[in-house]
C-alpha cells in the first residue's frame, strides 16, 4: 500500500531519512502553498509534516478526508487544531525531546556569556574601543547556580554547571530529596533558589502559576549583584521588574533569549549595558532542526505502518461504544485529579485510582490518562494531554494503579482518587448524579456534596461553636461572596473540614488572614 506523505514546511533531508528508506512512502513536499491551495489539497494525502509555519486549522482539517496523521517537527503544536484533529481521528505528534541538548548549550552560552561580559567586550572592541578594566568579568567555579524547573532541559544545564565546577539548587514540583541526592545537587523552595543562587535559570513551561514568577517580589529575595538568564519561555520573568531591579543594582546582569512579546525590537531592557540578547535561538542549531524532523518522520512511518508512535499528543480515537460509555466522566476525572493535587503541596510518589460500580466493567485507561493530565497540568502546563500524562508520570516516577470493584459503595458508579506523599496520603470521590453533573462526595475521611469548578477555598478546622461564622465574616470584610457552602466532621468537636466556593479568585494575603482565625487549622485555594 501506497501512503502519500505532504511535507509542507521545509525540512532538511536528513530529517526526512526515515521517510525516504520506508517501502510504499510517496513523498510530496510543497512549502509554497497558500491556505487555500493547502485546503483544497489536503484530501489526498495520510500525513502531514509541519513546523510552525503552516496553520493546520479547523477548516484545514475539515477537509482532510484521507488524514491520519500530523507531525509537528518541534516541541509546541500552537499552530494545529488539537479539537478539531481529535475529532476526525487524526493523531498529532511532535518531538519534545529534539531541541533538549540545544536548548541547554544555548543557556551555559549565555550563562558564560554573561560573566564574562563578552558580547558587550565585542561591541566595543567592534567600535574601536579597547577597555580590559571595564569588562572585568567573574568566574563561575564555586558559584551557585539556581535552576528553577529541573524537566529535560533544566536537569541538562544543572549537569553542564557541575562540569564548570558551579554548585547547584534547584526548585522543581516533582524533585525529591533522593533524585537531588542522586544528581548530586541541592533543592528547596522556588524561594530557598532566590535566596541562595548567583545565578539564575528558568526552564519551567508558561503557565498562569508561572507568569511573571519572577517578579518585584522575587527580586527582593535575591542576593546584591544576582544575574538572571532566561532561554525558557518570555513571561516567567516580569520584564518591567527585571528592568527595575537592573537600573537599582539589584541585578547584575540578565541575559535573555525570549521574552514576552516577539520579536523584541526597541525593547526597553536592550537599551541597558548590563542585559545580553538573542532573537529565540534556543533551538535553531542544524542538529536540533534535524532531530526533530527525524522524532516525527519515524512517528508518522510506525503509524503508516500500524505501528505505536512515541510522542503522541492527542487522544487516539476509540470506539464510539467505548467513547459513549466513558465521555461523561472526562470533566470529573479531570477535575477529581487537579482539586487533588491542589490539595497536595508535597512530591507525588504513588497514585492509586479506584473505580466502584459499574465503572469497573469499563475500559477506563482513558479515564486514568485524563486523571492524571488534572493533576499534571498544574505544573507542566497545558501541553500534557490524555495521551502523554503518563508518559510524564512515568518519567517523574510517579507509580499509577488502576484498581476496580463491582461494589457500588452507595454510589452507581464511584471514582476515588489518591495519592502518596512523603508524610501520608489524600484522596478524593467523585460521581455522576443524575440530572445535576459532577460531584466531589469525600475528601480524605469526610462526607461532602460539592460541584467541582470555579473557585474553592478548603479550609480544616475544629468542629467548634463560630468557625465557620468568623470565616463567613473575615470573607465579607473582604468583598468576597460565598455561592455555597459545605461542612464535613469525623466526630463532634473534634476535626472537621469546610468547602466554600466564591465568587473570585482569593488572594494569599486572604489566605494567610483566614488561617490566623481561631480554630483554623488550614487553607487552601483550589481553582478549578
Amino acid at each position: 500500500m501506497t501512503f502519500n506523505i505532504l511535507i509542507s514546511d521545509p525540512l532538511s533531508e536528513d530529517g526526512i531519512y526515515p521517510l525516504r528508506q520506508a517501502e510504499g512512502m510517496n513523498i510530496v513536499i510543497e512549502t509554497g502553498w497558500s491556505p487555500e491551495e493547502l485546503a483544497n489539497r489536503i484530501s489526498e494525502f495520510d500525513a502531514l509534516l509541519v513546523r510552525s509555519q503552516t496553520q493546520v486549522t479547523a477548516d484545514i482539517i475539515a477537509k482532510a478526508t484521507n488524514l491520519k496523521i500530523i507531525g509537528r517537527a518541534g516541541v509546541g503544536v500552537d499552530n494545529i487544531d488539537l479539537t478539531a484533529a481529535t475529532e476526525r481521528g487524526i493523531i498529532v505528534v511532535n518531538a519534545p525531546d529534539g531541541n533538549t541538548n540545544s536548548a541547554a548549550e544555548h543557556t551555559m552560552a549565555m550563562l558564560m556569556s554573561l560573566a564574562r561580559k563578552i558580547p558587550q567586550a565585542f561591541h566595543a572592541l567592534k567600535n574601536n574601543e579597547w577597555d580590559r578594566k571595564k569588562y572585568v568579568g567573574v568566574e563561575l567555579k564555586n558559584k551557585t547556580l539556581g535552576v528553577i524547573g529541573l524537566g529535560r532541559i533544566g536537569a541538562e544545564v544543572a549537569a553542564r554547571a557541575q562540569g564548570q565546577r558551579m554548585n547547584v539548587i534547584a526548585y522543581d514540583p516533582f524533585l525529591t530529596a533522593e533524585k537531588a541526592l542522586k544528581m548530586g545537587i541541592d533543592f528547596g523552595s522556588v524561594e530557598d533558589v532566590l535566596r541562595k543562587a548567583d545565578f539564575i535559570t528558568v526552564h519551567t513551561p508558561l503557565m498562569k502559576e508561572t507568569k511573571h514568577l519572577i517578579n518585584a517580589d522575587a527580586f527582593k529575595l535575591m542576593k546584591d549583584g544576582v544575574q538572571i538568564i532566561n532561554c525558557a519561555r518570555g513571561g516567567i520573568i516580569d520584564e518591567e521588574a527585571l528592568y527595575d531591579a537592573i537600573v537599582s543594582k539589584k541585578v547584575d546582569g540578565a541575559a535573555l533569549d525570549v521574552f514576552e512579546q516577539e520579536p523584541a525590537v526597541n525593547h526597553k531592557l536592550l537599551t541597558l549595558a548590563e542585559v545580553i540578547a538573542t532573537p529565540h535561538l534556543g533551538a535553531s542549531t542544524i542538529e536540533a532542526q534535524e532531530s526533530v524532523a527525524i522524532d516525527v518522520s519515524q512517528d508518522v512511518v510506525d503509524f503508516l505502518n500500524g505501528g505505536v508512535v512515541r510522542n503522541p499528543v492527542n487522544l487516539p480515537s476509540v470506539s464510539k461504544e467505548i467513547m459513549l460509555k466513558i465521555e461523561p466522566y472526562f470533566n470529573l476525572s479531570e477535575k477529581l485529579g487537579a482539586f487533588l493535587m491542589g490539595l497536595t503541596n508535597e512530591v507525588i510518589e504513588e497514585v492509586n485510582i479506584y473505580y466502584s460500580g459499574d465503572l469497573a466493567g469499563f475500559e477506563v485507561s482513558p479515564l486514568t490518562r485524563n486523571t492524571l493530565k488534572g493533576m499534571l497540568k498544574r505544573h507542566l502546563g497545558e501541553h500534557v494531554n490524555e495521551v502523554n500524562a503518563k508518559f510524564f508520570a512515568d518519567r517523574i516516577g510517579i507509580q499509577i494503579n488502576e484498581h476496580k470493584s463491582t461494589a457500588s459503595r452507595g454510589f452507581t458508579n464511584l471514582m476515588t482518587v489518591e495519592v502518596t506523599t512523603a508524610s501520608g496520603t489524600r484522596r478524593v470521590a467523585g460521581t455522576l448524579l443524575n440530572g445535576l453533573g459532577a460531584r466531589i462526595v469525600k475528601v480524605d475521611n469526610y462526607i461532602i456534596d460539592v460541584v467541582p469548578e470555579g473557585h474553592i477555598v478548603f479550609i480544616k478546622h475544629k468542629d467548634q461553636p463560630g468557625a465557620i461564622g468568623r470565616v463567613g465574616t473575615l470573607l465579607a470584610k473582604e468583598n468576597i461572596n460565598i455561592a455555597t457552602m459545605q461542612v464535613g466532621r469525623s466526630t463532634l468537636g473534634g476535626d472537621a473540614i469546610m468547602m466554600l466556593t466564591i465568587d473570585k479568585h482569593i488572594e494569599q494575603n486572604e489566605i494567610v488572614r483566614l488561617k490566623e482565625l481561631e480554630d483554623i487549622y488550614d487553607v487552601t485555594a483550589i481553582d478549578l
